[in-house]
C-alpha cells in the first residue's frame, strides 16, 4: 500500500508543506518499495520517461482539455479533484453536463495548470497535464512527488493523429485501450460518413459558406473566423475564408461583403456581437442575409477544441447546406448520439440550455 501522502502533508505546517515539496518526491520513493515493485515506465508525449503506477486508481487532470479526454475513456470516477476554473463557470463544456458530479469535487488550483499544494491534499496516482511542456510537467512532478505525464492534444483536422495517439497512449496508462480505440473509431466512422454524403458533389454546385462569432484570445464578432472550420471542410461546403493566412483570423468586414457568402452560420460563443454587426446597414446586402441563410451553431472551442460539438455542427451545417444529402437526420437525435457516445449522456438540451441551440437567425437581428 503506498504511502498516503495527504495524511503525511496535512501533519505539516504550511510553510513546512511548500518547503518540503520538492525532496517529499525522494522520500516517498525511498520508503515505498512495495509500491516501486508495482510501477512500470512509459514515455510521455513529450518524451519524458517517467514511472507511474501500474494500477491507477485516482488521477487528477489539469491543463486545457485533460477533463474532456479522460471524460472519453470514461475515467471520471477516478477523478479526485479539478481545477477551480471547472467549478466556477460549467457552462458549454459537455464532460461537466454529462458529469455534474465533478463540480463537487475539491479544488486543485487554478486553470492551466492547478496548484502543488492542493494536488497534493487529494493524493492522487497520477497527474494528466495537457497543453503544456515537458519543462512545466518536470516541475509539477518535482513540487507534488507525484507522477505526471504530459500528454498532447489534437483537432480532428489539422492534428487529429496527434489526438488519436494520444487517445490511445491514456488508454494503454490508464488501461482503457478498447475504449480508446473504440473513440478513435467512432470519431473515424463519423467523418468518413459525413464526407461520403457530400464527395460526389461537382465543384459548381457547392455553395460558399462563413463562419463568424469565432471567438480565440478575445471576441470578434462577425470578423472572427476559422479557416480550417471542420464542418465545412468534412462537408464539402465552401469557405470564403479558406486559405487567408493563419488557423483563426480576425477579417476585414469589407472582405466579407466581398466574398458575399451563401450560408452565413455564427458561432453562439460570439453570438451577441455578431447580431450588432449584422444590424449595421452594409451587412444588408449580403446574399445571405437577403435570401435568410443565417443560422446559429454550438461553439466548438472551449478550454481546448470541443470534438463532439464539431461532429455535431458538421451534421447540423449538412442538413441546412444540403437537405436533401442529409433528409434522413434529426439533428437532436444525431447531437444526442454524438455526446452520448463520446461524453457518455445526451446532453443536447443543457448545452442549448447555454447558448440557445441550432436555429435559423431571423430579423431583426
Amino acid at each position: 500500500m503506498r504511502i498516503n501522502r495527504r495524511g503525511f502533508m496535512k501533519s505539516l505546517g504550511s510553510a513546512a508543506v511548500l518547503a518540503t515539496l520538492t525532496p517529499l518526491s525522494g522520500c516517498l520513493k525511498g520508503e515505498n518499495k512495495e509500491n516501486e515493485e508495482n510501477m512500470v515506465k512509459i514515455t510521455d508525449a513529450f518524451g519524458r520517461e517517467v514511472e507511474i503506477p501500474e494500477k491507477v486508481d485516482e488521477i487528477v487532470g489539469v491543463g486545457a482539455g485533460a477533463l474532456r479526454l479522460i471524460t472519453y475513456i470514461k475515467c471520471t470516477d477516478r477523478v479526485v479533484g479539478v481545477e477551480q476554473f471547472e467549478k466556477d463557470d460549467p457552462s458549454n463544456r459537455l464532460y461537466i453536463h454529462s458529469n455534474p458530479e465533478l463540480l463537487d469535487k475539491p479544488s486543485i488550483g487554478p486553470q492551466h495548470g492547478g496548484a502543488p499544494s492542493l494536488i497534493l491534499e487529494q493524493d492522487p496516482d497520477l497527474v494528466i497535464k495537457t497543453n503544456s511542456t515537458a519543462k512545466d510537467c518536470n516541475t509539477l512532478q518535482s513540487n507534488t512527488g507525484i507522477p505526471v505525464v504530459g500528454v498532447g492534444y489534437g483537432d480532428l483536422t489539422r492534428t487529429k493523429n496527434r489526438l488519436y495517439n494520444n487517445l490511445e497512449f491514456m488508454g494503454k496508462i490508464l488501461d482503457k485501450r478498447e475504449r480508446a480505440n473504440e473513440v478513435i473509431q467512432y470519431i473515424k466512422d463519423t467523418i468518413s460518413g459525413l464526407e461520403d454524403r457530400t464527395k460526389d458533389i461537382p465543384e459548381e454546385e457547392k455553395p460558399t459558406a462563413y463562419i463568424g462569432g469565432v471567438n480565440f484570445k478575445g471576441s470578434y464578432g462577425i470578423r472572427g473566423t476559422e479557416l480550417a472550420y471542420a464542418p465545412f471542410k468534412f462537408i464539402n461546403a465552401k469557405n470564403v475564408a479558406k486559405g487567408q493566412g493563419k488557423e483563426h483570423i480576425q477579417v476585414y468586414k469589407e472582405k466579407i461583403l466581398q466574398w458575399d457568402p451563401d450560408y452565413l452560420f455564427v458561432d453562439e460563443g460570439g453570438y451577441n456581437l455578431v447580431m450588432e454587426n449584422l444590424r449595421q446597414p452594409e451587412f444588408q446586402d449580403l446574399t445571405a442575409i437577403k435570401e435568410g441563410n443565417v443560422y446559429a451553431v454550438l461553439p466548438q472551442s472551449y478550454y481546448h477544441h470541443m470534438h463532439a460539438t464539431v461532429l455535431s455542427n458538421s451534421y447540423y451545417i449538412g442538413k441546412i447546406i444540403y437537405p436533401d444529402r442529409f433528409e434522413d437526420i434529426d439533428i437532436k437525435q444525431k447531437s444526442n448520439q454524438i455526446f452520448e457516445k463520446l461524453v457518455g449522456k445526451p446532453v443536447y438540451h443543457e448545452i442549448k440550455q447555454d447558448f440557445g441551440g441550432y436555429k435559423k437567425i431571423k430579423k431583426p437581428y
